[in-house]
């Protein structure tokens, strides 16, 4: 396919009536309308608008390149309009635009499309393409042009890496850097050309990942971080950062990698970039997304981030669902047993819990092998659901998925060019949907199922002191990372049972000991106070309101500061907590609220209050007499 296909004549508009910013788009998006490549106006107009609010698409120089991805476009299409004096476009240069490209991309756009649009944008750099359409006065001109830019576009192209030694050109700096706009379509490649031209004119070893509509591209490995003497982040929108944890980083709009891309590597290598520092919560989002395909996909590491973003993304049905199933129970016990049925609320929180072991399948299997591994892994999820194989046959329903869609493109990556583009959209979804369809439904969902239900037996017979040690153990986990995946797993296993069995006395356990170390922390800076700061102090209320809703996370400010004595003491508190429910048989028929749930639906909720006031007692007790007085903590510190 050639750029042509998508620029095509019938889309040119070489004499716009338009003298506005707005005029013009709105004559833009009426081309694409009248040749068919968008059935939509106001559909259209409005995604265009948007990703105008976002950041103006006039790039400077003359050029403006509005664009969006959307379900009103039925054909991938770019109109080219050619303005004889110039338009007020916002452009970052603040001058007039006289060129625009405006791009539609189709919400299914195939590798090859985006591939294409993205050779645009890279085109756009080059000031003697931009002179000649500016000299093109008619249809069949423009599209020489476009013919002959496109003919030697890879000639002309920069190095996308810098050589595999680092050491041979010790004489040259390297740094790393990442690119991205809301879409991924056009800023993205025109930030990452702008990057490279530019440091090939200083003499600078530079790789670009690109983070486009057609995926992540020239992914940075751990070495490509560990060499690089600096980091630029040219972005609109998020990206993985907890990787660049320790780098001289300098992170500015994706605009800024386009037309700042030599302040930015200038400023990179004065070493006067701030070093980044990675929170927790880039820590997370790295593991949900799990970018790094360079990883080996059969580590322990890759392992566990691929069954932690399954995880991640399944805990909102878990959460959504459980509170409406929780109403549907109330109404249940205030009107009658019927009124959560008659009034819809069950079913629409069973409909959230259905979908369970489907959501964590397909993210397990797209944390792997990305979307050409959507359809078989939530296929797969729905298998594992309905043959009873619970939540370790949604588990292997994902990693199954995910590795046969690894295996899948593995071998048809070296199919013909010219069936390249219908790849993603035919070949994958329909050769791993075969085969992990076939697998699960025969081989895994059989042996999953019968395992759930040993499990499950397992179980229901544990005398009261297993019970009690398996209580412990889920409430100390609950509290060991606060949020974590640790404290994920806990709760996970819990609702595993509770949607298996409708048992909610594990789900006792973990929300007792979740609510623990906010509580217990809380307390502590009200009797404990000449062991706390002052803003510590006034978060009391906070972190009181948080456990009492079942939300760890309001513990993590404490745990960051001092976490051996908080983390331990809430361990402490929490297993015994946890323990104590299943001591005294306690419930709650619903996966989150905390007391907003066990008030109204515990079973034995006076011993369920208990456990939480006896644990919450323990953990205040042991962190308010181990640590040390303001004072002698801030001496210490000095010391230190």
């Amino acid at each position: 396919m050639k750029m042509t296909d998508v620029l095509r004549e019938e889309l040119m508009i070489l004499s716009p009536k338009a003298t506005t910013k707005e005029a013009i788009l709105d004559e833009m998006v009426r081309k694409l309308v009248d040749t068919g490549a968008v059935d939509d106006f106001d559909t259209f107009r409005e995604a265009i608008a948007e990703r105008e609010k976002s950041m103006s698409t006039g790039l400077g120089d003359g050029i403006a390149m509005p664009h969006a991805k959307n379900k009103a476009v039925k054909q991938t299409s770019v109109v080219f309009a050619k303005h004889p004096t110039g338009i007020d476009f916002d452009s970052l240069d603040g001058q007039p635009a006289r060129l625009f490209f405006m791009i539609a991309a189709k919400d299914s756009a195939n590798e090859t499309h985006l591939s294409i649009l993205s050779n645009l944008s890279k085109l756009l750099m080059n000031n003697d393409f931009i002179q000649a359409l500016d000299a093109a006065n008619t249809p069949q001109s423009v599209t020489a042009v476009i013919n002959l830019a496109e003919a030697s576009l890879e000639q002309d192209q920069p190095q996308t890496s810098v050589p595999a030694d680092k050491n041979n050109q010790a004489d040259q700096p390297y740094i790393i850097a990442v690119t991205a706009c809301p879409t991924g379509i056009a800023h993205t490649y025109m930030a990452e050309d702008a990057l490279k031209k530019t440091a090939q004119e200083m003499g600078v070893n530079i790789k670009v990942e690109t983070h486009g509509s057609d995926g992540v591209k020239n992914h940075l490995t751990a070495d490509d971080i560990e060499r690089a003497d600096g980091v630029i982040v040219a972005v609109g929108k998020n990206v993985p950062m907890a990787r660049f944890n320790g780098k001289p980083t300098v992170e500015r709009p994706v605009a800024d990698g386009i037309k700042k891309s030599k302040e930015l590597i200038n400023e990179v290598l004065s070493g006067e970039a701030p070093v980044y520092r990675a929170s927790r919560s880039d820590q997370e989002k790295d593991s949900a997304t799990n970018d790094d395909q360079d990883v080996n996909p059969f580590s322990l590491k890759s392992i566990y981030n691929n069954l932690m973003n399954g995880v991640s993304s399944m805990l909102p049905f878990v959460i959504a669902g459980g509170i409406i199933l929780a109403i549907a129970f109330m109404l249940e016990r205030l009107l009658g047993s019927d009124s959560g049925t008659f009034l819809g609320i069950k079913q629409v929180g069973e409909a959230a819990f259905n979908l369970l072991i489907p959501v964590l399948s397909g993210y397990i299997a797209m944390s792997i092998g990305g979307k050409p591994a959507m359809v078989s892994g939530f296929t797969a999820g729905a298998l594992a659901f309905s043959a009873n194989a619970g939540f370790l046959g949604g588990i292997m329903a994902g990693f199954l998925a995910g590795y046969v869609t690894l295996l899948i493109i593995n071998l048809l990556k070296n199919m013909p060019k010219s069936l390249s583009g219908i790849r993603t959209i035919l070949f994958y979804p329909i050769l791993t949907l075969f085969v992990t369809g076939l697998l699960m439904y025969f081989v895994f969902g059989p042996i999953f199922a019968n395992i759930n239900i040993a499990m499950i037996n397992v179980l229901e017979n544990l005398g009261t002191g297993n019970k009690v040690l398996l209580g412990a153990t889920l409430g100390a986990m609950m509290a060991t990372d606060m949020g974590g995946p640790i404290n994920k797993a806990a709760y996970a296993f819990s609702i595993g049972i509770y949607n298996d069995t409708g048992d909610g006395s594990l789900m006792a356990a973990v929300m007792v000991g979740g609510m623990i170390p906010p509580l217990a922390i809380a307390l502590a800076t009200m009797i404990f106070r000449n062991k706390f700061t002052k803003v510590q102090q006034e978060s009391a209320l906070t972190n009181i309101v948080l456990g009492l809703s079942f939300i760890t996370e309001g513990a993590i400010p404490f745990a960051a500061a001092d976490p051996i004595r908080v983390i331990v003491s809430s361990m402490i508190g929490s297993a015994i907590g946890g323990g104590l429910t299943q001591l005294w048989l306690t419930s709650v028929p619903a996966p989150h609220g905390g007391l907003f749930t066990i008030i109204p639906l515990g079973e034995n909720r006076l011993l369920l209050f208990l456990s939480i006031i006896i644990g919450t007692l323990i953990s205040t007790f042991i962190l308010g007499l181990w640590k040390k007085p303001l004072e002698e903590q801030i001496v210490s510190e000095q010391l230190s």
